[in-house]
């Protein structure tokens, strides 16, 4: 099984929202894709920001391309996002689980 993990931070204010979006848009995206095991949504609130990170669980890279394209490595955004986040990751991290 490979783990993919995603960090975002969008304002103390749209943390709500953004947690919406998520529930609404981006994990049933990801459950629906075949070879995802499993997608999880964690949400740490700070005094002037909010921290997201998505942890999903995928059979195979090959499962993971076709959620999020031929490279892997890059993280896979919606236009939503623009509303919400204060920046962009460029990249994902991938981890072997047993």
């Amino acid at each position: 099984m490979i783990v993919r993990i995603w960090h975002g931070r969008t304002s103390f204010e749209n943390a709500d929202a953004y947690f919406d979006f998520l529930k609404m848009r981006a994990l049933p995206d990801y459950r629906g894709t075949p070879g995802n095991l499993a997608a999880f949504v964690l949400r740490r609130l700070d005094d002037d920001a909010a921290h997201f990170l998505t942890i999903s669980h995928w059979e195979s890279l090959d499962a993971i391309a076709a959620f999020a394209g031929e490279d892997v490595t890059i993280a896979k955004y919606y236009p939503e996002d623009d509303a919400f986040l204060l920046e962009f990751e460029p990249r994902v991290q991938h981890y072997e689980a047993i």
